[in-house]
């Protein structure tokens, strides 16, 4: 009796732990349960993002450096407007931002908690100017800003490490830690300009992407022509149905888009000539 007290005690804690933990996400508001601190991913996140720095080469390529640079400046000050405006800036505690593009011809880009993003020069072609550049990198700083990163996890933890503090896998399990937060984000995965999310956070992304990227002063209704050019790029490439996928299909994508195009468009406010 005394050991199902005891056990139901300890149901009872976590439950109440991990419901203290949910979280809203910004903009769509769907709830998340998040046990990772943001201290600790930022950490293990620069971390990471100078080993891949290290191993890859960056372009030299100044203008399109250049391009890359100030796309991301331009929507990192619109996600700070817009966590200023709504009692959101402790997302950005310990924010550094910093964009690169790498030589590299996958069809790529991501980017990791506290601002560190990498555009491969492969994703180029298909983004093709400021305006599609704006789509990914609004929608990959969508993915770091929602924290999804961290809530698969927090899933990690729960799953494959017992549900322990990420403390104590840290101390206990270092390599299963790592190896865990690399899966995580998925870093330098080669699968376009997606990394594997689930279905909900690439809604969740793009949904915040083009509220981003209106608020940086470029037309979210680019989105539409950037993703029919990721599909046609893919166009004889074998791809799962939606149902098995992690991605939404293209078409159901366009589609999700275009729906959310009314809302996008009222913080769109065109960006000054020259800028």
């Amino acid at each position: 009796m005394k050991r199902i007290l005891k056990s139901l005690l300890i149901v009872l804690c976590g439950l109440l732990i991990m419901l203290s933990s949910c979280s809203e996400v910004a903009i769509t508001g769907r709830k998340q349960l998040n046990l990772v601190p943001d201290s600790t991913i930022n950490s293990m996140s620069f971390e990471s993002y100078s080993e891949f720095l290290a191993e890859h080469k960056l372009s030299t390529d100044a203008p399109k450096t250049e391009m890359v640079k100030q796309v991301g400046a331009r929507i990192s000050k619109a996600v700070e407007q817009y966590c200023s405006e709504n009692n959101l800036s402790d997302l950005l505690k310990g924010y550094a931002w910093e964009f690169n593009l790498v030589e590299d011809p996958a069809v790529n880009a991501w980017a990791m908690p506290g601002g560190k993003v990498v555009v491969y020069t492969g994703l180029l072609p298909v983004a093709r100017d400021a305006k599609g550049l704006a789509v990914v990198m609004g929608h990959e700083i969508a993915h770091a800003i929602a924290k999804h990163g961290a809530e698969r996890m927090t899933q990690g933890l729960i799953v494959e490490m017992g549900g322990i503090a990420l403390s104590e896998a840290m101390a206990e399990s270092p390599e299963q830690t790592r190896n865990l937060f690399m899966k995580s984000y998925s870093i330098g995965t080669e699968i376009g300009v997606l990394l594997p999310y689930s279905r909900t956070h690439e809604s969740e992304a793009d949904h915040m992407g083009l509220v981003f990227m209106a608020m940086a002063g470029y037309d979210p209704q680019e989105a539409v022509g950037f993703w029919q050019r990721m599909a046609a790029a893919k166009e004889g490439k074998s791809a799962p149905p939606e149902f098995l996928s992690t991605h939404p299909a293209d078409e159901n994508r366009i589609k999700d888009i275009k729906k959310l195009m009314p809302e996008a468009m009222k913080y769109y406010r065109p960006a000054a000539p020259g800028q």
